[in-house]
């Protein structure tokens, strides 16, 4: 498989994956949270790229909407078997990218500015399932602002 654009990931993901289709956890959760991650992105300077393979993937290998706690464990090792397809990210971003993966749903707290603006981007959209989101679990300023606010 060559170097693929995000738009292949984006078709890719959603034709394949069955959790695509999830109300919960689906491509539309996908879609908010890097509408989230862009924002919060912009305020805190993390890697866009890094943000938007976050969103697409970070919930793509659940099993369904209950209890996976191994998802995002699934995740990170199916991006990094693909890691000739991300080469736009370089190896310190990428290791950023599986890290955020990885640890998304078990993590509460970290410095790293890429994982924080993705775990916020995330978090913030928690309303989907009767949640609302904490700023004490925020990461970043933009993301404490934004849950105090409610508007996600």
């Amino acid at each position: 498989m060559g170097i693929m654009q995000f738009s292949e990931f984006w078709n890719e993901v959603s034709k394949n994956k069955s959790s695509a289709s999830s109300d919960i956890h689906g491509l539309t959760h996908w879609n908010r949270v890097f509408e989230n991650g862009l924002i919060i992105a912009k305020k805190t300077g993390a890697n866009i790229e890094l943000v938007e393979l976050f969103a697409l993937f970070h919930d793509s290998c659940r099993l369904d909407d209950g209890n996976d706690p191994d998802h995002g464990r699934r995740a990170a090792e199916w991006v990094s078997s693909m890691r000739t397809d991300f080469s736009i990210l370089p190896e310190d971003l990428f290791q950023d990218l599986l890290t955020a993966l990885r640890d998304h749903a078990k993590v509460k707290c970290t410095k790293n500015i890429h994982i924080a603006t993705c775990w916020d981007a995330d978090r913030l959209d928690l309303g989907r399932v009767g949640i609302t989101p904490n700023e004490e679990f925020m990461n970043t300023e933009t993301g404490r602002i934004i849950a105090r606010k409610g508007k996600r």
